[in-house]
């Protein structure tokens, strides 16, 4: 009986020791598991302020995955400098406009004329129909990049603005009582487009004349021609192209099919003051002149290159051609001013061009603002980047602006004529 007790005392104590030894292990486990996840955690925590010190914790809750700009210590200094403009400064302040400035102020920090901030409206009024109709006032515009000047390059035949008198040359510097000097040249264009029939106040700087001149103009529905051409004696045809939009392209194509099937014996293109535009469709033009080869090259901050080329086709050029030029004539009117010279298909003739050799995207963002940003260098085919040097004329010409003014003698047109006359005799 004794020896059966002892026996099950020590079976007892088996169990027992058994029991303490998985209730230990079990322990040990959640122990192990504890001290495992509190190192990540102390990790973490670690690398959260080490992010929040170099401010990639920012970047990255901004869904940000480049280097951060808005570290700690520039998002304090903001809110520093909003505190004091909310507590300091004498009018009312809108929190919206002060975000605008602050997204404005990253693209103005590039120093590049060409690369800016639109916020949601101002992108809205940009990216309107390109098509050739809008509403508005009728006058094509440049812009100087370096005094930031809002010129008129001319107004369109028969538009509210030419009825009204403004004149090329004149610089806008107010729209409805606002100054706009040194604003975007496409924020001064959207301030002027709006619904016809409604009434828009335009002043502007004439050369000769110290006051403003103001204008108060109706607004109308403006079927902007990019191309306009003719057949002038001797059967040299005349196409002059104001700027590249989306339908130039095919009004392009339809002048010369039309000027070629009249038996056109030369040809004058007309850049001058053509600010440039969509590089597609200037490569389209270039298409249809070139016989073969490459037409222009872009390349991007990566080294990506990528060339436009004409396979080949029965359409190209055939005839003696002069390409008028002058100083603004710019970026994608070089382009197509560059590949025809390369090509030794025209002669250039004119004064130099502008020299914008650089390409430009226009990116939509998710709140409906949006961005135009330098992406890419261009070079003519002959591997030439004409940024800040422009494309020398083959004839220099300068323009008799006074004449001109006086009883409307254009006298690089009439050296253009006079040089073809020569060719086609």
């Amino acid at each position: 009986m004794e020896e059966q007790q002892n026996q099950i005392s020590v079976e007892y104590a088996s169990q027992q020791i058994k029991k303490a030894r998985k209730k230990g292990l079990v322990q040990g486990l959640l122990i192990a598991l504890g001290c495992f996840f509190i190192t990540v955690i102390i990790i973490s925590a670690v690398s959260i302020i080490q992010m929040i010190v170099n401010g990639s914790f920012y970047a990255r809750m901004m869904g940000s995955t480049s280097s951060p700009v808005l570290d700690k210590k520039s998002i304090d200094k903001i809110d520093s400098l909003y505190g004091l403009i909310e507590n300091t400064y004498l009018e009312d302040v809108d929190k919206e406009q002060i975000r605008d400035g602050i997204y404005k102020g990253i693209l103005e920090s590039l120093d590049d004329p060409y690369s800016v901030y639109y916020n949601q409206e101002e992108f809205a009024e940009m990216m309107e129909d390109t098509s050739g109709t809008f509403e508005g006032i009728g006058v094509y515009l440049t812009q100087d990049p370096d005094t930031k000047d809002i010129i008129v390059v001319r107004p369109i035949k028969d538009s509210p603005a030419q009825k009204a008198g403004m004149l090329a040359d004149d610089i806008v510097v107010e729209v409805d009582g606002e100054d706009v000097a040194g604003q975007d040249l496409n924020l001064v264009v959207s301030k002027m487009r709006g619904p016809k029939d409604t009434m828009v106040n335009v002043g502007v700087k004439r050369e000769g004349s110290d006051d403003i001149i103001r204008f108060d103009i109706k607004r109308g529905e403006i079927n902007a021609l990019t191309v306009d051409y003719e057949m002038l004696d001797d059967r040299i045809g005349y196409i002059a192209i104001s700027e590249f939009a989306d339908a130039t392209d095919d009004q392009f194509r339809e002048a010369i099919d039309s000027l070629e099937g009249d038996g056109m014996k030369a040809l004058i293109i007309d850049l001058r003051s053509n600010g440039g535009g969509f590089v597609d469709s200037s490569v389209e033009v270039a298409d249809r002149l070139v016989k073969e080869g490459v037409i222009v090259s872009v390349k991007d901050k990566r080294g990506l290159s990528y060339r436009y080329e004409d396979e080949g086709d029965e359409n190209y050029l055939k005839v003696p051609c002069v390409v008028l030029v002058d100083g603004n004539t710019a970026s994608a009117s070089e382009i197509l001013t560059g590949a025809l010279k390369d090509h030794g298909l025209v002669t250039v003739m004119g004064t130099k061009t502008f020299g914008k050799g650089i390409t430009q995207i226009i990116t939509s963002l998710d709140d409906g603002s949006g961005v135009k940003i330098t992406n890419s260098k261009y070079y003519t085919p002959n591997g030439e980047n004409i940024h800040e040097i422009g494309i020398e004329p083959d004839v220099e010409v300068e323009f008799d602006y006074d004449r001109y003014k006086k009883d409307g003698y254009d006298n690089q047109l009439e050296a253009a004529k006079d040089y073809l006359r020569d060719k086609i005799k």
